[in-house]
């Protein structure tokens, strides 16, 4: 068996039963031929991709996905972005990740309206950021670095033992609709910072500097920097990360892996399948293992979109796993297909469940199923409940 293996993650495509959907969830009630044709012949269980006691984050969930246990490594969201920036930062320093979110007012009677300030386009945040950093950067060792769309980071020099590393904010995509009162609280126990962010709001207000939904900025998944051990050390192999968000490229760049640039990858419904599907291709020519990532379903199931995540789950069968599939046949190259955590439609946040996974070509004789979703998964009784050994069992089972 060659060792070359595709990891195929669509984020969040898991689910809960549905009543709409005649209690199936969406992927079981998707039209995924493609998967459902290597579940009959590959290996199809569960895998526990959240440790107890930790928070079900992309994080902690792809951390464990690319073999890494999140209760050993795991220094917070904000740090694994700044990995992807590649920023210099020094061991004290503390890392936030900050979001451009819309409010319903900046008070502790305000709401939290969206998580992603109607999924704002970066070039709109990129400016907002650069004008946070021209007027706020640099007082009390504050700066912030433009990311992607919503999705940005916020730097404190020195502060990784400060009162600010030990607050727990809340994740915005964990609290919609609801009161961001407590938070506020917690955020008036770091002066410097509560300073900051109350600024930001003020210059976010105004229409002439912001024609955007954001309103505010949102601080969390605080940490001090990343350090990750070599993918190609641990396993032998040549890898490679494939995503539109910085906290794969993040994974990947810490753990020492290539970070395959798609210019048309959004992270959304819009996204360059065929780009990632090319590149990931091209890189297993000469490379061993590549990890493909689709943010869509996880997007979906936080707008509480059932149509949207079924459509995203659609398009991730047809325009991900059908190609990846023709363009390895006869290549000896294993397919390995996950999410990495369930985002419900009715809680659109993320919860703790184990993940249905799918490996084609199977290693565990009985557990093959008639499609891939939850329910098949779960009825094979094979379930890993440390995600952060799906991968060395897979390689062992190959004998990479």
């Amino acid at each position: 068996m060659s060792k070359k293996i595709a990891f195929l993650i669509a984020d969040g495509m898991g689910d809960w039963p549905i009543a709409a959907l005649a209690g199936k969830t969406p992927l079981e009630s998707a039209h995924t031929p493609h998967m459902d044709a290597l579940a009959r012949e590959g290996s199809v269980g569960l895998c526990r991709t959240v440790p107890e006691g930790l928070p079900p984050g992309s994080d902690i969930a792809n951390m464990a996905l690319l073999g890494c246990n999140p209760a050993v490594f795991h220094t917070g969201r904000g740090p694994i972005e700044a990995a992807a920036q590649g920023l210099e930062l020094a061991p004290e320093d503390l890392i936030w990740r900050c979001n451009l979110v819309q409010v319903s007012q900046w008070s502790e009677a305000g709401i939290m309206v969206d998580y992603s300030a109607g999924h704002i386009d970066s070039d709109t945040a990129g400016r907002l950021i650069t004008l946070l950093r021209k007027q706020l950067g640099g007082n009390n060792g504050l700066d912030f670095h433009a990311g992607v769309q919503y999705r940005h980071l916020l730097t404190q020099s020195g502060r990784a033992q400060g009162d600010e590393a030990r607050l727990f904010i809340r994740p915005p995509h964990d609290i919609l609709d609801q009161p961001i009162g407590e938070d506020l609280q917690r955020f008036q126990q770091a002066p410097a910072l509560w300073e900051a962010i109350n600024k930001a709001a003020k210059l976010l207000a105004d229409p002439a500097l912001n024609p955007s939904q954001a309103n505010a900025i949102w601080p969390w998944g605080q940490g001090k920097p990343l350090r990750l051990p070599f993918f190609a050390e641990r396993f032998g192999m040549r890898g490679a990360v494939i995503s539109a968000v910085d906290l794969i490229k993040g994974l990947g760049r810490a753990m020492g892996m290539t970070v395959a640039e798609v210019p048309g990858a959004t992270g959304y419904l819009d996204t360059d399948y065929a780009g990632k599907v090319r590149t990931a291709l091209d890189f297993l020519d000469q490379g061993d293992f590549v990890f493909v990532h689709v943010e869509a379903p996880d997007e979906c199931g936080h707008q509480g979109s059932l149509e949207n995540k079924v459509r995203a789950i659609e398009d991730f069968d047809a325009q991900v796993v059908g190609p990846m599939r023709a363009g390895l046949a006869d290549q000896g190259c294993a397919m390995l297909i996950a999410c990495d955590h369930l985002t419900p439609l009715v809680k659109r946040t993320h919860v703790a469940d184990p993940v249905p996974f799918l490996l084609w070509p199977g290693i565990s004789a009985g557990a093959t199923a008639n499609g891939f979703g939850e329910t098949q998964a779960a009825s094979t009784g094979l379930i890993l409940e440390q995600g952060e050994e799906l991968l060395p069992w897979i390689l062992r089972s190959f004998k990479v």
